[in-house]
Parts: C-alpha cells; sequence; structure tokens
C-alpha cells in the first residue's frame, strides 16, 4: 500500500508540473506577443533586429521564410539568416538561424530555390536538395577600403531547409571590382534549362546564367533611361506573370532602391516587359512604384509555388532606412507586410501589378459589423470602440448633383482616445492620395517619419479602400490594389473608432465593413 502511495504522488507531481509547464510556455508567448507596439497579424522575429525577407520557397506544404537578422541587438549587425516556416501564410513558426556568418563575410541578402533536377548534384536518394544563393559581405576588406568585398555564395540542405551545410568551394561568383554587388534572386527559366540570377549592381542590374548553379556567366546589363536613380539599386526580382486580359506572359523586375523613394527613403520600383533568357526588355511608358506608402522596402516573391496554385506571392519588410533603426521598439524590432497577391492589369496604357492580401488572410476574420449606406457631408463616425487589429472595407461614391458635385477632398481617418489621428483622403483636383501621420502618435524618434505620403491615381466615381489595421502600422488597399500604401504608426493608445469626412461636398458611402481579426500568435 505504501508503495501504491508513493507512486501515486510522483505521478501527480510530475503530472502537474508538465501541466505547469506548458501552461507557463504559453502564457510567456502570450505575454511576449502583447508589448506595446507587436505586432499581432505580421510577422516579427521573437526578438533583435530583421530586416529583408530573403530564400522564400515552397516545399512540401511548407512555405520558407528567411530574413535578414541580427541575434544580438534590435538594430542593424552582422548578417544572419533567420529563419521561420508557415503552412498557410498567416501563421507563422521560428525555426532556428539558417545560416551564420563566417571567416567570408556577413550573410547578406539572397534567394533559395528547390533544385528539382538535382543540376547542383548536392542531392541524396533521390531528394531534391533546397540550394540558398546569398552575398557574402567582407566586413574586413569592407572596412580597408577595398571595392570587391561582396561576392556571391550557396549553401544546401537534404533535410526540408532544417540545417544548411555551405559549398566547400564558395564563392561561386567573385566580385569584378565594383563596391555593391549583390542580392542574388534565382529562377529556373525552363524554355533554356539553366538557372538566371539577377543580381543588384550599384545603379544597374545584371543577369548571370548557370546550369549547375555554382558555374555563372554574364549574359546582360539593365539600366534603362525611365528608372529612379536617387541611391543604390538592391534586392531585385524577375518573374513571369500573366497578363489576365490578353493571356500573354509578361515579365516582371522589381528593383528596390535606397534612397530614392517617391515619398522618401527607401522603395521599390518595377519595370513589366519581356525576358528571352538572356535579355529584360521593359515595355512600360511610366515609372511605376510597387507601393507608395513610406514602409514597404525590399520585397520579393516565393519561388517554386505548385502549378496548380499559379499564384505570385510577395512579402516586404515593414520599415523605412530613413528611421528603421530608430522606431519605439525594444525587445524585437521590424516587421514584414502581410502576405500579398500579386496580379497583372492595365492600366492607362501601362500594364501594372495590383496587390492584395491571399485569400488565407480571411481566416483571421471574426464576424463583420455593417453600416447601411452613409451621405457624409463635412465628417461623420463609421465605427466606434473598435478594437485592434482590425479590417475594414469604406467604399465611397461621388454624388451627382449639382449641390454636391464640388467636393474637393475626401477620406477616412482613424482615432484614439488621446486625440491622436491617422488620416487618408483623396484629392479630387490633384488626383492623388494621400496619407497624413503627423499626429498619428509617436514621432518624436526620427525628423524623418512625419511628412505626408501621395501617390498618384486617377479614381473614377468609385473609390474603394480595403484598410488592415495592425498595432504599428497600416496597409491600404485602393480599388483591388491599383495602388497600395503601407505605412508604420506608434500611437500612444490603439485606434478605436473610424471616421469618414468630406469636403466642399458631399460623398456616399455605400459599403462600410468592419471585421475584428485574430491574433497569429495566440490561436
Amino acid at each position: 500500500m505504501r508503495a501504491l502511495i508513493i507512486i501515486f504522488l510522483v505521478i501527480m507531481v510530475f503530472g502537474c508540473k508538465s501541466k505547469n509547464t506548458k501552461q507557463n510556455s504559453t502564457i510567456e508567448k502570450v505575454t511576449r506577443y502583447s508589448e506595446q507596439y507587436r505586432p499581432q497579424i505580421h510577422f516579427t522575429p521573437d526578438s533583435m533586429w530583421m530586416n529583408d525577407p530573403n530564400g522564400m520557397f515552397y516545399y512540401e506544404g511548407e512555405y520558407h521564410l528567411f530574413y535578414q537578422y541580427y541575434p544580438d541587438s534590435n538594430v542593424w549587425g552582422p548578417m544572419h539568416w533567420g529563419h521561420a516556416i508557415s503552412n498557410d501564410l498567416v501563421h507563422w513558426e521560428h525555426l532556428p538561424i539558417a545560416l551564420y556568418p563566417d571567416s567570408l563575410g556577413y550573410i547578406y541578402s539572397g534567394s533559395a530555390v528547390v533544385d528539382w533536377n538535382n543540376t547542383s548534384g548536392f542531392g541524396k536518394d533521390s531528394v531534391p536538395p533546397l540550394v540558398a544563393i546569398f552575398t557574402y559581405n567582407d566586413r574586413v576588406g569592407e572596412m580597408n577600403g577595398e571595392i570587391d568585398y561582396q561576392t556571391q555564395a550557396i549553401a544546401y540542405s537534404n533535410d526540408k531547409g532544417r540545417t544548411w551545410t555551405k559549398y566547400e568551394d564558395n564563392p561561386v561568383l567573385t566580385n569584378p571590382g565594383i563596391k555593391d554587388f549583390r542580392d542574388p534572386k534565382v529562377r529556373w527559366y525552363q524554355p533554356q534549362q539553366k538557372w538566371i540570377m539577377s543580381l543588384a549592381v550599384k545603379d544597374h542590374i545584371s543577369f548571370y546564367s548557370s546550369k549547375d548553379l555554382k558555374n555563372w556567366q554574364h549574359e546582360s546589363d539593365f539600366q534603362p533611361e525611365l528608372g529612379a536613380y536617387g541611391g543604390v539599386w538592391e534586392c531585385p526580382d524577375l518573374f513571369p506573370i500573366m497578363d489576365e486580359v490578353s493571356g500573354e506572359e509578361k515579365w516582371v523586375l522589381f528593383v528596390s532602391i535606397n534612397p530614392g523613394a517617391p515619398n522618401g527613403g527607401s522603395g521599390t520600383q518595377y519595370f513589366v516587359g519581356s525576358f528571352d533568357g538572356h535579355e529584360f526588355i521593359n515595355e512600360n511608358k511610366n515609372l511605376l512604384w510597387l507601393d507608395y506608402g513610406k514602409d514597404n522596402y525590399a520585397g520579393v516573391t516565393w519561388s517554386d509555388i505548385p502549378e496548380e496554385d499559379g499564384r505570385t506571392l510577395f512579402v516586404g519588410w515593414m520599415s523605412n532606412w530613413l528611421y528603421a533603426n530608430k522606431v519605439p521598439t525594444e525587445r524585437w524590432r521590424s516587421a514584414m507586410t502581410v502576405t500579398r497577391e500579386l496580379k497583372l492589369k492595365s492600366e492607362r496604357g501601362d500594364l501594372i501589378l495590383t496587390s492584395i492580401p491571399v485569400t488565407e488572410f480571411g481566416t483571421l476574420r471574426k464576424e463583420v459589423k455593417t453600416k447601411e449606406q452613409l451621405m457624409i457631408v463635412g465628417s461623420e463616425k463609421v465605427f466606434q470602440e473598435i478594437k485592434l487589429p482590425c479590417e475594414f472595407i469604406l467604399g465611397f461614391e461621388t454624388i451627382n448633383h449639382s449641390e454636391f458635385k464640388n467636393v474637393s477632398e475626401y477620406g477616412f481617418s482613424l482615432q484614439n482616445q488621446d486625440g491622436e489621428e491617422f488620416i487618408v483622403s483623396y484629392n479630387t483636383t490633384k488626383q492623388e492620395l494621400i496619407i497624413n501621420r503627423d499626429n498619428s502618435g509617436v514621432s518624436d524618434f526620427s525628423e524623418d517619419f512625419n511628412g505626408l505620403q501621395y501617390a498618384p491615381y486617377h479614381a473614377k466615381s468609385t473609390l474603394n479602400f480595403r484598410v488592415i489595421v495592425d498595432w504599428a502600422s497600416i496597409e491600404i488597399f485602393v480599388n483591388n490594389g491599383e495602388r497600395v500604401l503601407t505605412s508604420l504608426v506608434f500611437p500612444k493608445k490603439n485606434y478605436d473608432t473610424i471616421s469618414a469626412f468630406s469636403k466642399d461636398g458631399a460623398i456616399l458611402i455605400n459599403k462600410a465593413d468592419l471585421y475584428e481579426l485574430k491574433s497569429i500568435w495566440n490561436n
């Protein structure tokens, strides 16, 4: 009997301990992701510094996201590749650091692919290897004033990306003698059975090809007259996409630039045209920007999305180099945008990319709150006592009655009980969208944070806004993503009211839906 009592007590003690450990882990996770400004619906590192998304690919049910990471500080430092995976592009699992700096340098931005045909020879047991292609930045050489301190290298994985082995003969592409030579984005070019690398080289993009990911030859350079050259070109991405109207395949080239974005600091321009395996030709007439907000940079697309899916999927770094190291967060710094689907459509003589949240994002929605049609003259509250994170949709329609036809500006604002306000408007005369975050919250960490943000847009009689609001960011998708504006905010209290307004006339809101969103960290 005594022995049975002892066994019972041991079971109770260890059972309670196991249960308490699990509960404590859950409590710690919820508490950790409830810090002020911690994004609730966007990917962030558990702690410390993050910037560019890298090496994104899909393999065996998992979306892989790597990113520039410094695990020892919340400001930029010696770069590693952080790593996370998802099975739905919404919820993320942190994995151990994938790539560490070594004697050849820091691990700068790059890409990763599934080598389905084992062209590299790294595969085992008929399983295709995963191959990462990245820039080595030799910090010692850089500090010594050398100019060829950036080279391209590869690493491979045979265990679904859980561990990585650097190629023993790195680098695979040496520097020809130029200071900025980085950020390789690689994809398979099926018509010619070869790999294509897009590489940022100071103020142009160089294209290289390879049969085995190890030996590369130069194909061509892209440096158009029509382009932004206010800063260094970075983080290219070349990919095909279908024109949904004509059914014709086009090629898109992303080029991030810092500085030189339309609203200051860093941003991403893009070109639409053709690619024949050797040379990219731009066919657009105007300079195009992926996102007119200040806070979407260095974004790239996922590789190896299954053909039956067929989507072009994108994520960007949600910050700006003007103030990225200074934003008022402590345990972690920086977040990614929500994952977006890109499509191609015609607009006023150009082919443009539209950008909307992936359909999987909708799984975060709670039940909808809807308002009937509202006639706005002056200002009126649309939704009150909202809880963040949230998503709302406002559909505006101009009124043609003579007494209302002179409306000069209309839009919406987010407010909190401290009088802080984030304002989005459309100026009908100048035909431009405007963001005003001058009174949106904390901004004294940088003199570059405030100031109006503009996006040219030719609106017709209707203007629909889809807006995603997190604890420290606002993403605005206009008319099904024809314009996108991403903006950080740091209110002292969460916004709790959505208002609409018009100037010099009336505006009709014919659609007003509000969704509270579930946090991706605790459900």
